[in-house]
């Protein structure tokens, strides 16, 4: 009888901790997923304002084609609500500059999980005008 007891302790023990731990596992995995995914959501942002900037650089090349070429590497993530805004520079040094942002709240998985976020991821890049002496 003594014997049960012991079992029956041991076994709402361990439901209590479960029921203690798994919150704070699920929140580990849950902000894991959270940065893998920003993380990944930077590069593409690096990577489509870098492709921006170098069809931006092209003699001839006007924003709708930055525009596009930046939708090429946004579009496959589900990215849609992206802005994109192209500088260029016809001074002595003519430069194409392109700036790539989408807002915080419309990447995140979790929403305001980890508290409410404000703001905007964004990359630039500015690559200096082909052909232009």
């Amino acid at each position: 009888m003594k014997r049960k007891k012991q079992n029956l302790r041991r076994r709402a023990a361990a439901a209590v901790e479960m029921a203690i731990v798994t919150p704070i596992l699920l929140t580990m995995l849950f902000g894991i997923i959270e940065y893998g995914w920003v993380f990944t959501v930077r590069q593409a942002l690096t990577t489509a304002a870098r492709e921006g900037a170098r069809t931006a650089a092209l003699p001839g090349s006007d924003v709708a084609e930055v525009e596009a070429r930046v939708a090429q590497y946004m579009t496959p993530l589900g990215l849609t609500t992206f802005s994109v805004n192209v500088e260029v520079d016809e001074s002595s040094n003519p430069t194409g500059v392109v700036r790539v942002s989408i807002p915080y709240s419309d990447i995140t998985l979790v929403g305001c999980y980890f508290g409410c976020a404000y703001g905007d991821l964004f990359s630039a890049c500015s690559m200096r005008k082909e052909g232009v002496n």
